[in-house]
């Protein structure tokens, strides 16, 4: 398993197509429903999106990369950043009841 988080905020004036387009992924992973992805994304008060990804193959492909919502999610990320994405590689120190057991 890999996990991962990434930050970044959001320009005030495209944090909610930001929202959406998030949104937009979590509909198709509904539909599409890829083995070995685990999703969460979180949006803070100041448009800040957090968001946590596991995924049991190592090159982080498995799925997630290769739905289209998450290409169109991922076209133009960088222009509505007002902060760039960090990625950091993350490992589950304690869960209780947020995430799903492996």
């Amino acid at each position: 398993m890999k996990q991962r988080l990434i930050r970044y905020k959001a320009k005030p004036d495209v944090a909610d197509k930001n929202a959406e387009l998030i949104s937009a992924v979590f509909a198709e992973l509904k539909t599409a429903n890829p083995e070995g992805v685990r999703y969460l994304a979180l949006r803070l008060e100041d448009d800040t999106f957090v968001h946590i990804v596991e995924t049991t193959t190592d090159d982080g492909t498995s799925g997630l990369t290769k739905l289209p919502a998450f290409q169109a999610f991922q076209s133009g990320v960088r222009e509505r950043c007002a902060e760039p994405p960090l990625v950091r590689a993350v490992g589950i120190v304690g869960n209780y009841r947020m995430l799903g057991e492996p």
